[in-house]
Order: structure tokens, then sequence, then C-alpha cells
């Protein structure tokens, strides 16, 4: 009885938090309509506006039934985090799918550029459930990963949603919600905190360090948007005004929250600028470091924060080096025409996890694919930012574990080694746990991203080799959205499921999910 009492207490505290977070998307939902109304897309403006109100009056309806329930304990924050993560972009796909059977053929068809050298629009891939909740899916938790063959085919509303849905989701929408409404405790409000971000408080309140966090976050979208317009009416000063506006706005997005979405039909090597590829290696640059970083440099004045802090640091560092590397690998390939070109832009792309694409790299050999892997995508960005893969810190603490154990074998039993992490001072037991913490999650990522690989030869079909579907298994992993090309609507259902597991579980860094699996049998 007691065992039961519990679990519906459970289900009253989860089912809160997802109404208020369910209300919140459902506004989310409703802000494309603006964008979709400016270019005339009545039947898109009428999908938003729909599915929003919807999905805004059912999670109103779940968090008055519950109003009652306590706050959310650990366990019930680590819940709500995962299950939120699940079923926000299962909702979040509805507009598409509404969208895409109300919209009559001949509109979608008038979606298509005038110079482009396909027939039918991509809108209607989202006829299909599945395809929306992947998109949804990989927008949500910033892969970039996508259904849309043609992105221009499907309207301007349909791609500032996936923009605008990459941004919401970089920050996260439970630290929206805390920064939004005034409705929990400071241990709750610290519990769901941390179950989305790196824990870091800016402010003595959880509340008003969620505030700083997207404030930081506004900031430096803000300051993208401009950069990208301006930059691109110097570069391209042909380019319509319109289009540079509209692709700066949803680019400014897309690079910010490391998402990696474009408005354009072959990413930014649809600008067919070099120069252009230089304009976009900032942003990805900035989606990279963490948004605590941004508000100790902004609002704070901490400019020695850029070197001073270690994942920064690194990162930058990373950066040069991983491109001098990936660059050289790519000399040796004789299919690579631009290969510095090349390099320099898809490693930024690939360890910032954003996901711009200039190159086919299907067409790659395995020794720069297996090292794009293996010192992009899968170490990621700073924690604390919107990237995905293990994170910076992680392999850092890694690299100085590992130093640390060899060291102690050149140590007398009882000396004491103090490491320092980030101008923070750690004794041996608290650098042995976040050494095994590091470690486990590092090895539990391997083994997901291998079983998927596996899986993905088997599915994937004989015209793509076992790097190719480490490459993709791993971009679906740590939410990187670089594909060999074996992403597209033809693959297959059970294939884009097990994506779709992956992009999930990569947000929420691995062990949210064990923990939400192991609640069941609880």
């Amino acid at each position: 009885m007691m065992k039961d009492n519990h679990t519906g207490k459970t289900h009253r505290i989860v089912f809160k938090q997802l109404g208020s977070l369910i209300i919140l998307l459902g506004f989310v939902e409703m802000v494309p309509s603006i964008s979709s109304l400016l270019f005339k897309e009545w039947y898109s403006a009428l999908g938003f506006l729909l599915v929003g109100l919807i999905t805004s009056g059912f999670g109103y309806m779940l968090y008055k039934i519950y109003q009652q329930a306590e706050e959310p304990h650990y366990d019930h924050a680590l819940i709500i985090a995962a299950s939120a993560w699940l079923i926000l972009p299962f909702i979040g796909g509805m507009p598409l799918f509404v969208i895409a059977h109300i919209t009559p053929v001949s509109v979608m068809n008038s979606y298509i550029p005038a110079d482009a050298n396909y027939t039918f629009s991509s809108l209607v891939y989202f006829q299909n459930p599945i395809h929306c909740f992947f998109e949804s899916m990989s927008a949500f938790t910033t892969t970039g990963l996508s259904m849309a063959d043609h992105e221009p085919s499907v309207g301007k509303g349909v791609l500032f949603y996936r923009s605008f849905a990459q941004w919401v989701g970089g920050a996260g929408f439970i630290i929206m919600s805390l920064a939004i409404f005034k409705k929990h405790s400071g241990r709750s409000a610290m519990l769901l905190y941390g179950s989305e971000s790196s824990n870091e408080k800016l402010k003595p309140k959880v509340l008003d360090t969620a505030r700083a966090i997207w404030k930081s976050y506004l900031f430096v979208t803000i300051f993208s948007v401009i950069y990208l317009i301006i930059g691109t009416s110097i570069i391209l000063p042909n380019y319509p005004i319109v289009d540079n506006i509209f692709d700066s706005v949803n680019h400014a997005m897309a690079g910010q929250s490391t998402g990696g979405f474009s408005t354009l039909d072959d990413s930014i090597a649809t600008y067919k600028s070099a120069r252009m590829e230089m304009l976009y290696l900032l942003p990805m640059i900035l989606g990279s470091f963490s948004l605590p970083f941004y508000y100790k440099i902004i609002f704070k004045r901490k400019l020695n924060e850029i070197w001073n802090d270690i994942q920064t640091r690194t990162l930058i560092i990373a950066f040069m080096i991983g491109s001098i590397i990936q660059s050289f690998l790519l000399f040796q390939a004789d299919n690579v025409s631009n290969p510095v070109r090349e390099g320099v832009f898809q490693f930024i792309s690939g360890m910032s996890t954003t996901g711009w694409q200039t190159s086919n790299i299907g067409d790659w050999d395995w020794k720069p694919v297996l090292f794009l892997i293996v010192t992009g995508m899968f170490i990621g960005g700073a924690s604390g930012a919107t990237v995905g893969g293990i994170k910076m810190i992680r392999a850092i603490i890694i690299t100085k574990g590992l130093q640390w154990q060899i060291t102690k074998l050149l140590l007398s039993e009882n000396a004491v080694k103090t490491i320092k992490i980030n101008r923070k001072s750690l004794s041996s037991g608290e650098m042995y746990e976040e050494f095994t913490n590091a470690s486990t999650i590092a090895i539990l990522f391997v083994i997901v991203i291998l079983a998927s690989a596996f899986a993905t030869t088997y599915f994937a079909g004989s015209s793509f080799d076992f790097a190719d579907a480490l490459f993709e298994s791993t971009s679906a992993q740590a939410t990187v959205g670089l594909s060999s090309g074996i992403t597209n609507p033809s693959m297959s259902p059970v294939l884009e499921s097990i994506y779709i597991f992956q992009m999930w579980a990569g947000r929420l860094e691995i062990l949210t999910v064990f923990a939400f699996i192991r609640s069941f049998f609880k």
C-alpha cells in the first residue's frame, strides 16, 4: 500500500510539472505563426495557432488537476527531465503533422524555389508521424538531422519553427519555465535546474540564475543576428535583403543553440562562398562556450575568464589544432577538392556539435572520419553550453584523472596529491569521484554508439560501410547533426526510432535516461 501511495504521489508531482512545461510549449508552437503570416502562408499559420492553443489548453488542464501536488524531490526531478524531453518533442511534432495534412499539394509545391531542380515539396514527408517526431526531437535536442530533403520547400513558417525549437531547446525548457514562472521553492527549483544544466549557480537564488542564463543566451543570439546580417550584406551585396534577414535570424538561433538546422538546401554550402563559410565559423564557436561563461564576461565584466576558464581555453586550442589535423588528413584524400576549407569548417562544426555542413562526408575515407568522431563530435563543447557529446570538462577530468592515477603509482602511500581543475582544488577522494563519473558517462556513450552503429550497418543498406554507420550514430548520440547520407525520409523506421532514442539520451546525458528507466522498477 505504501508503494502504491508513493507511486501515486510521484505521478501527481511529475504530471504537475509536465503540465506547466506543456503550457509553455503551446506558446512556442504559436510563435512561428507570425512568420507564416508575414510570408502569407495561411495554412501553416492556422496549423501553428490551432495546435498551439490545444497544447496550452491540455497543459493547463493537466496542471490544474495536479495543482496540489508536492514539490519535486531528487528522483522526481530526474523523471521530470527525462519524461519532458520525450513528451515535449512528441507534442512538438504535431504542428508539422497538421500542417502537412491541411496544406493542399498545390500550395506545398508553391514553396519550391523557382530555380530548384526538384518537383515536390518536402513538407509532404511530415504526413508520416514518425518523421514529425524525428524532426521535432532533432530540433528540441539541437541535433540537426532532418527528414526534409529540400528545406526551402517546406515554407518559411516551418523553417522558422525548426530554428526556434532548436533555440528554445538549447537553453532548456525547464530552465525557461523557472525563468518565467515564480512557483518553486529554493530546493525544488535547484533540483529542477540541476536536472537540465551544469548545476552552476550564478546568483544566490536559482530562479535568478535561470533568468541570468536566458538573458545571456538572448544577448549572444542578438549579437549573432546582427553579425550575420552585416557580414552577409558585405560578402554578398546582391543577396536579397529579406532573404538575408530571414537566413540570419534562423541561422543565429540554430548557431547559438548548436542545432545546425538551415534555411538552405545544402546548408551553408549553398552560398558557394569561402568567405561566407568563414563568416559562419564564429556563431558555431560562440555556441560551444558555456552560458555561465557569457554571463561572467558580459554582465560581470570578467574578461580574464576568456583564458582563465579551463573549458573555454581548451576549446580555443582544440579548435585550432583539430582544424589543422583534420585538414592534413583530408589532403591525403583524392576526392576532397578544398582540404583546408572543408577540414576547418567540418571540424569546428563537429566539435561545437552544430552540424552545419559544407562537405560530402560520405565520400571521405575512414581516417578523417574517425578523427572527427573521436576528437570532435564525441567530446563536444563546454558543459553549460547547448552542445552535445560528453562535454569538454569531462574530457579534461578524464585526462587529468589518468595523469593522477599514473602519478599516484610514483608517490608514497601516505602522499596526498591535490588536483586543480578550473581554479578549484580537489582532494584525492573528490578527484576519484569526478574521474569515475566522467569515465562512466564516456563509457556508456561509447556502448550506445557502438550498438547503434552495428544496427545501422544492418538497416542502412549495403551502400554504407561501418565508418558511415559509426559517424551517423555518433552524430545522433552527440546531437551533432552532420550526416554521411544515411538519414533521409526513406530510411528504415527501426533505424529512425533508434536515432530518436539516441538524440533523447544524448540531450539527457545517458545517466538521466537510466534513472528514468529505473524509476519504473523502483
